[in-house]
């Protein structure tokens, strides 16, 4: 199972997750109180939903040393919605 959520991460994070959550719901129910939030987290923030799902797998609560997996994912969110725009700052003054 590891492995395979590992190569659903090189797909994307809404795939891991939407096949973690087909495989193993209970986890999701455990890690966060409602569907609501599990799905508003893989709409706008899926590599936070992941690590936080991820932190607090096995026993459904995060731990000390998971909230800094926790914030990797926060800063993999924030690189993800604003990274784009310092990789194509070449191209916005040719677009004319």
């Amino acid at each position: 199972m590891c492995c395979f959520v590992t190569v659903l991460l090189f797909i994307g994070p809404r795939a891991a997750i939407v096949v973690w959550w087909l495989l193993n719901p209970e986890h999701f129910q455990d890690a966060l109180s409602t569907n609501l939030l599990a799905c508003l987290g893989l709409i706008f923030v899926p590599w936070t939903t992941l690590a936080y799902l991820v932190a607090s797998f096995p026993t459904g609560s995060v731990p000390g040393f998971g909230w800094i997996i926790v914030a990797l994912g926060v800063l993999a969110d924030l690189f993800t919605y604003f990274g784009g725009g310092y990789g194509n700052r070449n191209r916005i003054g040719r677009y004319r």
